[in-house]
């Protein structure tokens, strides 16, 4: 078993990984390398205008990010301000600001909340907290 502090340099490594799986889903279009999700994952979206947010099921998730990546494609998804917490050995939260940016305009702006477990000696996302920014 691992204890926390080499879980974080773990799970650390593995979500460096993770943004350099988005920049290639960018590029590409390929999203199988960021599929990481639970099989009751969902996220719940919370967009300024709306009172309650939005929330999707896996199923919906991966069409969502599907079609995303397919319009964004050529774009730069940043992962800006990451701030990595363990709630222990095998759950750990990621908070950041989203970025999606084009020739050095910001097309997109979130906040991001990912929470992760690790299950059969794999980090998979739970559930995700996103809202936009702008």
């Amino acid at each position: 078993m691992l204890d926390v502090q080499e879980s974080l340099k773990e799970f650390t490594n593995m979500h460096n990984q993770f943004i350099n799986d988005w920049s290639n889903a960018m590029l590409t279009g390929d999203t199988s390398l960021v599929d990481r999700m639970t099989s009751d994952y969902y996220v719940s979206f919370f967009n300024s205008a709306q009172e309650k947010p939005i929330f999707f099921s896996k199923l919906d998730a991966i069409s969502g990010m599907e079609q995303s990546v397919k319009h964004y494609m050529g774009t730069q998804k940043r992962f800006e301000n990451r701030v990595i917490r363990l709630r222990n050995s095998k759950n750990a939260v990621v908070f950041y600001e989203q970025l999606i940016v084009k020739n050095e305009e910001i097309l997109a702006r979130l906040f991001t909340i990912e929470n992760w477990m690790r299950m059969n000696e794999k980090w998979m996302i739970v559930r995700e907290t996103e809202e936009r920014i702008s």
